[in-house]
């Protein structure tokens, strides 16, 4: 009798053990929260954040936000591609934590992000060019045609003149059809310009010092985010954007003298009157009068611009 009381004793025990064990783990729950930004203090949007060793992760919202519930003690991990990871301890005296990530040069030299998903680097290069005029004399340039000359194999610009109005025939890798239109399509900053909207060309929209980057994307592959618009390739256009922080201002001021690069070396009025009457007759070069103007002069000056910009 006794010995049945023992192990009722210890069932109940036991159970008893196991609801508090329980009821221990679920009051050792604690909820955090916070934000992931980069380092020019905007939101990560779509960044994981997970408790380490575990599944129990989400992902950061629109303003780079997120909430979850962790064990203290764990650890919990922040990563998103192109960023290295970051972690911290989670601490029953601490319910924010907030985290700025940094670029991870090494895994955006080994992937590309596209329209479609991620590739290889080294399966992108041959498709896709990026122009930072940045890292170019883009002052000099008074059009975005002007940026695209020369930038990339491939591509050829043809200007229409010098006026910065003026359109430029461009042709991504020859022409696809003998009586379609050969126009690349251009996007600025994810509107397709389809049309010329008032001008002669839609990079002449935009002023190369508002440009961030130029890609240009060159193979059939384009087609596969903007469709047949695409088949003559894409440029598209990435304008710069302010910042948080404290107010910038850019001003840049370029002053351009126009030269004409080479003079042909021709004959003047009285030589080329000799050459005349050498070969014919006296009436002849009666007709031609005795002028000696030197046409070249007539038709070519030194020309002098200015261009200022102001953001």
């Amino acid at each position: 009798m006794q010995n049945q009381f023992l192990i009722s004793f210890s069932k109940k025990l036991a159970l008893a053990f196991c609801f508090f064990a329980l009821c221990a783990s679920a009051f050792a729950q604690q909820k955090i929260s916070g934000t992931v930004l980069d380092v020019s203090k905007q939101p990560v949007i779509g960044a994981t954040v997970m408790e380490k060793g575990t599944t129990n992760g989400v992902s950061t919202s629109l303003d780079g936000e997120f909430t979850l519930t962790v064990t203290p003690g764990s650890t919990i991990v922040v990563s998103c591609i192109g960023y290295a990871d970051q972690e911290a301890n989670v601490t029953s005296a601490q319910s924010v934590y907030n985290f700025t990530l940094s670029e991870d040069n090494t895994m955006l030299e080994e992937t590309v992000v596209i329209g479609y998903g991620t590739v290889k680097k080294k399966d992108a290069t041959g498709s896709v060019a990026v122009i930072k005029p940045d890292d170019i004399e883009a002052g000099l340039a008074t059009s975005a045609n002007d940026l695209l000359v020369g930038a990339s194999p491939g591509v050829v610009v043809t200007t229409d003149g010098g006026n910065p109005s003026a359109g430029a025939q461009i042709r991504i890798r020859g022409g696809a059809s003998l009586n379609a239109n050969n126009d690349p399509l251009v996007v600025i900053d994810g509107v397709p310009m389809s049309g010329n909207y008032g001008s002669a060309n839609a990079l002449t929209m935009v002023a190369p010092d508002n440009i961030e980057s130029l890609t240009i994307l060159k193979d059939a592959s384009a087609t596969a985010i903007y469709g047949s618009r695409a088949s003559n390739g894409v440029i598209i256009i990435t304008t710069k954007k302010g910042q948080s922080g404290r107010p910038q201002v850019n001003f840049s001021a370029n002053w351009h003298m126009n030269t004409a690069s080479r003079r042909w070396d021709v004959l003047d009025g009285d030589a080329f009157r000799a050459m005349v009457k050498e070969h014919c007759s006296d009436h002849a070069v009666e007709l031609l009068g005795d002028a000696n103007t030197d046409w070249q002069d007539q038709i070519y000056r030194t020309s002098f611009s200015q261009d200022y910009n102001l953001s």
